[in-house]
This record gives structure tokens, sequence and C-alpha cells, in this order.
């Protein structure tokens, strides 16, 4: 039998008297590739938080590729989701050049020291190349865009085989421009084979392109709507959501939401 690649049922986390997360439960099966949108607020960096070993819960299980956090080594199961996201965009040194930056993403480690060897090299200079940047590899850190730097993380989450790659609101400070570069790119990315499941993590609907095939809508830590897309996304879940009325419009297989 085939394990979801993740599965939490009746996920709670409170703090102090605040509940963060209440009875979230979500399934993610391998060929599925998902959203997570809400407002500010509506618990997503919690809920990866929670899902990466990094926040305790309260109440409920987390199992990954049929492995449960808290019976199994959470540095072990940790290895299994690479993420994207801009903490760790922050955290790179400026002078570390990208594909020692991939590299170092085999063992989720930040500012690698010394240089990878041959087997390491290899496979880095092979998955800057997955992210169609292999002329990136000696240039620091320091001077890559945006988008560049975007790209290289992923490289860099792909390093460990990981099962889920989350990509944390991946389009923040990119120009318009470079947002379509990068999202043409995620629609490349997330069907070629060997390719793990994709989960982004945003505010905004304009950012989900067709390879996305479900959608997770949190508002104030509880699950308002999850399944596929043409399911899940309706104007009424929206608009409870966000908590406005909201009316979303879908053209040449992009969305787009209205106000009122």
């Amino acid at each position: 039998m085939t394990h979801p690649v993740l599965d939490i049922q009746s996920l709670s986390i409170q703090r102090d008297d605040t509940p963060i997360l209440s009875d979230v439960s979500w399934r993610v099966l391998h060929g599925e590739h998902w959203v997570i949108l809400g407002p500010n607020g509506c618990g997503k960096t919690s809920l990866l938080a929670a899902l990466t070993g990094y926040f305790m819960p309260t109440s409920g299980e987390i199992d990954l590729l049929g492995e449960r956090y808290g019976e199994s080594d959470w540095r072990q199961l940790r290895l299994k989701v690479g993420i994207v996201s801009s903490s760790i965009r922050q955290m790179m040194a400026d002078s570390e050049p990208a594909l020692d930056t991939v590299a170092s993403g085999k063992h989720a480690m930040i500012d690698f020291w010394g240089r990878p060897g041959p087997a390491d090299r290899k496979r880095a200079l092979a998955l800057l190349d997955q992210v169609e940047c292999p002329h990136l590899k000696d240039r620091p850190w320091g001077v890559l865009s945006q988008g560049e730097r975007q790209r290289v993380l992923i490289a860099r989450a792909l390093m460990a085989r990981p099962s889920l790659l989350i990509l944390d609101e991946p389009c923040a400070g990119l120009d318009p421009v470079a947002r379509e570069l990068f999202l043409d790119f995620v629609q490349r990315l997330a069907p070629a084979p060997g390719s793990p499941s994709v989960i982004l993590v945003t505010h905004h609907v304009e950012e989900i392109v067709p390879c996305f095939t479900h959608a997770l809508l949190l508002r104030a830590g509880r699950v308002i709507a999850s399944g596929p897309l043409r399911e899940t996304l309706r104007s009424s879940n929206l608009s409870t959501a966000f908590g406005a009325p909201l009316r979303i419009i879908r053209r040449a297989g992009r969305l787009r939401l209205t106000l009122g």
C-alpha cells in the first residue's frame, strides 16, 4: 500500500489560552500539488512549522510518508520536506557560490563549510540545470537577483530528494516580470518526472498556475475548504476565508479576484 505524502488528522495548536490551529485535517496524495491560501494570521506559518517538526501540536497527528512525528526521528523526516522561504533566503552568506548553496541542502545546512565532494557537486550541477540556472554555479549569493535566488533555493531544497516541496510565498519581492517568469518555471517543474508534490503558500490567487490541483483554505486557524481546485476556489469560500465579498474570475487558465 502506498502511503499518502502527508496525512494530518485533527491537528490543534494552542499557546497559553490562544488557539492557533483548530482541528485541522489535511491529506496530500502522490501526484497532487496544493495551494494553501488565506489571510494574514490564518495559521499558514504555524501549519508549516508543525509539519516540519518545529512547532509541537497540542493534539492531533502528523504522518509523512507513513512515518509519524513524535515517533520517528524528526531530523530525518525534515529532510523529506524541502522548503523555500524568505527566512532561509535571508540567512545565506553573500560570498557563497550558488553551487555550494545547492549542495548544502543535502544536510539542510546553512553556511556550507568546505567544498562539496564529487558526487554532491555532480548532483548540485544537475539540479541547477533542472531549475534552468546552470550558468549561476560560480556566482556569489550576494549578486543574484531575487528570481535567481528563488530558483537556487529550489535546487537546494531538492538536493535531499524530498517527497514534498513547500514554496512559502515565493513571489514576495519579485517584480511583475520576474514573478511571471518564476511561475512559468514552477509550471514546468511540478509535472516533471520525479518531481515531489509541491505546496504553494500564498495570499494571491493570481499566483496559482495550472499545475496546481488542490487547495486548502484557512481562516483563524480553521479549514474553510479543502479539495480539488474547482470545488474549493469558489467565490463563497474565498469570501469566507478573507472576510470580504469576493468574486473569482477564471480566464485562460489563470485566476484573479475582484472585491464587491
